[in-house]
């Protein structure tokens, strides 16, 4: 029997005997385990009611102090459940375990590392010219936010965006991607559990209707979106009609390059994390594999073979490498790709077509894909796969791999593989994009600042720069003095 589960606003969780529903698909057994409401209309207003009701009546005036001990609590709960929330999340989206539990885990480390911001968001007193007129700056919290999450990584998504929400004293509404909002739902168990006051956070699920529905509500003051670049444009002209400020993190075509002199063993490791962890479904992807010449037959080789013993299966087994697609429609889109790369005269090296065999059942494997040879102006060098597909793009000298790697729309990641540190730096500095790895790749880290370039998005997750996002500054300028001033001209 399926699990039903139901939508979380002001502080409960809530349905009723009309409540539209969907099914939650298993992408390795492609059973439907869950059903999720579809939210009406009616249902996203009420969340965003209860929002900005709580936010004006309540949690504005909760200390910091209070704010922090409430969130250090939800990074207890998360924690310790972190095994079978990340059963559950592999469960829903086909990411292997090992991944998954880690990131409940990094997660629940986000919300301790913003905990500890609530109660030190200082102002700052700003000098004059004036001796007489004292000026000071202070943060406040914006009010009520609207969070949309991708499906690739539910918890990790939602931490980057709720946790500097939380902190800064602003109540939320949650909207998880429809092909993966088990986990986000949930979640809102353990906020529930915490002794957050109801209506600081809420969640909604549903398809694309959702979404147009909290951003036409008109009563909220930030949108903090990670998907594709396509909806972020939607979003952003939807977020500009209303003058509401946005957070985008959205696509990626990242280039990893590898010179001559890199340490080849570690950076054919990071190449293979770049591409096949997560079964290429991140934002992140190192999906343009940049290799200079001198040692491009050997990264290839060496690549093709390692891809060929990738260990694919359930992905709730921890022994499992790569899961599945996360869903059907992603699953025919990657396969769509790669079809599109052999026709535009890509050299297929391994892979290329769906997976099957013992341990796969049903599920929508694809196998570890490497295009060699492949020129930067191909669609499969340009639009983003979201899948295990690599593409190796040969380079004379640094001059050539800086231009093909700024050669994209997008600017989210990069991998710079050298010993040299004078290269590093050169090559660190000129690249566009949000992250430069050097001599690794796919590290995160709280404390570090995190989005995009160019169609990449605009605005910063992580790191305490990410708190600005959910501020706002207010001036407050108080004159002291005795002296009468002219009432037609402006005080300087």
């Amino acid at each position: 029997m399926s699990k039903q589960y139901d939508l979380f606003i002001d502080g409960r969780f809530v349905s009723d005997s009309g409540q539209e529903r969907f099914a939650a698909v298993n992408p390795y057994t492609r059973d439907e385990w869950a059903t999720i409401p579809q939210a009406s209309d009616a249902q996203v207003g009420e969340a965003v009611a209860a929002a900005r009701r709580c936010f004006e009546t309540v949690w504005s005036k909760v200390s910091g102090v209070e704010r922090a001990r409430l969130m250090h609590r939800l990074a207890d709960l998360l924690a310790a459940d972190a095994d079978r929330m990340g059963v559950l999340e592999s469960t829903d989206n086909g990411k292997v375990v090992r991944e998954t539990r880690s990131q409940i885990l990094f997660a629940a480390r986000q919300y301790r590392f913003f905990a500890g911001y609530a109660d030190k968001l200082w102002g700052k007193v700003i000098p004059l010219d004036q001796r007489d007129v004292l000026d000071y700056a202070v943060r406040e919290p914006i009010g009520v936010a609207v969070l949309i999450t991708a499906w690739n990584s539910p918890m990790g998504l939602l931490s980057n965006k709720l946790a500097p929400a939380l902190a800064a004293g602003n109540c939320v509404v949650i909207k998880p991607s429809e092909h993966a909002s088990a986990t986000t739902l949930e979640f809102a168990r353990f906020v529930e559990q915490a002794g957050f006051p109801p209506g600081v956070v809420n969640v909604v699920t549903g398809d694309a209707r959702v979404g147009k529905a909290l951003l036409t509500s008109g009563r909220i003051d930030r949108i903090s979106f990670t998907g594709s670049p396509g909806i972020g444009r939607e979003i952003a002209a939807n977020a500009g009609r209303m003058l509401v400020p946005s957070t985008l993190e959205l696509g990626g075509k990242s280039p990893n390059m590898i010179f001559a002199d890199a340490d080849l063993k570690k950076a054919i490791v990071g190449a293979l994390a770049g591409i096949f962890a997560a079964t290429g479904q991140t934002c992140i992807a190192g999906s343009r594999l940049l290799v200079q010449r001198p040692v491009y037959d050997e990264v290839v080789t060496t690549l093709v073979e390692r891809a060929k013993r990738i260990r694919m299966g359930d992905p709730t087994d921890p022994a499992t490498e790569m899961g599945t697609a996360a869903n059907e429609p992603q699953f025919n889109r990657i396969l769509g790709s790669i079809r599109g790369a052999i026709d535009d005269g890509a050299e297929l090296m391994t892979g290329g077509r769906a997976a099957s065999g013992p341990g796969l059942g049903n599920g929508f494997f694809i196998e570890p894909t490497i295009f060699a040879n492949v020129r930067n102006a191909m669609t499969i060098a340009q639009e983003e796969v979201f899948g295990p597909v690599l593409s190796i793009i040969p380079f004379d000298d640094e001059d050539e791999a800086i231009a093909i790697g700024n050669d994209t729309k997008y600017g989210l990641a990069s991998g710079v593989w050298t010993t040299d540190l004078n290269r590093a730096m050169r090559v660190s500095r000129a690249i566009r994009a949000g992250t430069v790895w050097v001599n690794t790749y796919r590290a995160v880290a709280v404390q570090a600042p995190f989005g995009g370039f160019k169609d990449s998005g605009f605005g910063r997750e992580r790191g305490e720069v990410a708190l600005d996002e959910f501020t706002n500054t207010k001036n407050v300028m108080i004159d002291f003095s005795d002296e009468e001033r002219d009432p037609f001209a402006v005080k300087l």
